[in-house]
């Protein structure tokens, strides 16, 4: 490790509530496997400074890129990320060393009066900064017959939420995995089921990274790895790879294990793209044997992104990464 073992190993993270409390979760589960002292050190991003809408600063890389610099620079030792913020492209001299157990991965919706998402009034305001929920919202609000108004928001969960309690929108939608690690999960008033509304590939999930030269600081972060997270999560980054879209694109993708008895044999892969409007999606679904290697997750995502290809789904996505 890069530094010596009588020092604390520095953990970078960003400043925000959210990522505190989940780097904290991190930092006590790598004093337990490591013995060693865990320290947090907070950087600020590009994305926790602008206040522009994520759809316009392009949202790939905008929470990542400060921490990732810090550790190539040796400021911090290792760094935990949302999964769902990280690039695609990995770079050559960094590591994800470890994908812990996720957490649940569906969009969580705060409305007032306790409202479930079928409870809201025709033409209520929800906020989203999410392209992608933007677009599955609308659909399954044509679905029941009403429509919606989304209302793009940033800010961080108080923030948000804030805008409901103040009477400013209907409902606001989350993520429920940053809800629940803040302690907040129960005001949650509907979880949206996956089979209505596919989360961001890799939501739920953290990624603990670190140079990719320090051999033993990978291996110990090693210990906290999860392995049907990582194929789960590399099979949904592999098709958000594979249409060539950025993290703003409205892409949602969930990868799930499916069981016989107490054995689980396949993996199910879900994909979506959608126009803002909610009137087009392309939806389709790819099962095969879980996979075993980084090679076989990333097959079974750039398989299911050739079909959604096929079936039209570069033209739904708006913006692209040429």
């Amino acid at each position: 490790m890069n530094t010596r073992p009588d020092q604390p190993l520095r953990l970078g993270t960003r400043r925000s509530k959210l990522a505190m409390s989940q780097s904290g979760h991190v930092a006590d589960a790598v004093r337990a496997v490591t013995g060693r002292a865990v320290e947090l050190v907070e950087i600020t991003t590009y994305g926790d400074v602008s206040r522009e809408h994520l759809s316009q600063i392009g949202g790939t890389g905008v929470f990542v890129t400060a921490l990732r610099d810090a550790l190539l620079r040796g400021d911090v030792d290792f760094a935990v990320h949302s999964l769902k913020d990280l690039p695609t492209a990995q770079p050559d001299d960094l590591v994800i060393a470890a994908m812990p157990r996720r957490e649940d991965a569906r969009d969580a919706l705060v409305a007032r009066d306790g409202l479930t998402f079928e409870q809201l009034p025709d033409g209520a305001r929800i906020g989203t900064g999410s392209p992608r929920r933007t677009a599955q919202l609308n659909h399954l609000a044509l679905s029941l017959g009403k429509r919606i108004e989304t209302v793009p928001i940033r800010g961080n969960v108080d923030t948000r939420i804030g805008f409901v309690r103040d009477g400013e929108l209907d409902a606001v939608v989350l993520a429920a995995a940053g809800l629940n690690r803040i302690g907040r999960g129960d005001e949650a008033t509907d979880l949206l089921p996956v089979d209505s509304v596919l989360p961001a590939p890799g939501q739920g999930a953290l990624a603990v990274e670190c140079l990719a030269s320090d051999t033993d600081l990978v291996a110990a972060l090693g210990e906290l790895d999860d392995p049907h997270t990582r194929a789960a999560v590399t099979a949904e980054r592999s098709l958000l790879a594979a249409l060539e879209a950025g993290c703003s694109a409205p892409v949602g993708a969930f990868a799930d294990l499916l069981a016989d008895g107490e054995i689980v044999n396949e993996m199910r892969l879900r994909g979506v793209v959608g126009t803002l409007d909610g009137t087009t999606l392309v939806q389709l679904s790819t099962t095969g044997p879980v996979p075993q290697s980084y090679d076989e997750a990333m097959a079974l995502g750039r398989e299911l992104a050739d079909e959604m290809l096929a079936k039209g789904a570069a033209g739904l996505m708006g913006e692209r990464s040429l």
